[in-house]
């Protein structure tokens, strides 16, 4: 089974905006060093992405992955989930915001299974890293815009 880990950070900007910076996942390549190419396969009835796939390149990891997203309609949160992977036998995580002040809190949750072992302290180290990476990347990324 694997854990959860999850980190919040503030980001100067109301929660739309940064919502809007999430759901561009045709631009991640831009912006997360880790995602070499990505492609929107399939958009739910709003244009959200529901099926994405992901090329990610993370120094031991180096993946296509294909995630299918959940976008509830207050654009509050983003959950997804692995559809297929060579090197993860499962991955679930979510963006959630809210309101702070004139900005939004927003904390980034993420499970990982691996299909190789990986001692435990190595692998919540890694995932701690990669939430730690793509919510200073989210905050970089919006706060330029």
């Amino acid at each position: 089974m694997a854990d959860k880990t999850a980190q919040t950070i503030y980001i100067d900007a109301d929660p739309s905006t940064v919502m809007d910076v999430i759901a561009d996942i045709g631009s991640y390549p831009e912006w997360v060093a880790e995602y070499k190419e990505t492609e929107v396969i399939d958009t739910d009835a709003e244009g959200n992405p529901k099926v994405a796939r992901l090329v990610l390149d993370a120094a031991v990891l180096k993946d296509t992955m294909v995630l299918e997203y959940d976008w509830p309609a207050d654009r509050t949160s983003v959950t997804w989930s692995l559809v297929s992977s060579s090197l993860l036998r499962a991955l679930d995580g979510a963006y959630r915001l809210a309101p702070k002040g004139s900005g939004t809190d927003v904390t980034y949750e993420l499970s990982v299974d691996l299909v190789i072992p990986m001692i435990g302290l190595l692998k919540r180290k890694a995932e701690r890293r990669l939430t730690d990476t793509a919510l200073k990347d989210l905050k970089k990324r919006v706060e330029v815009k």
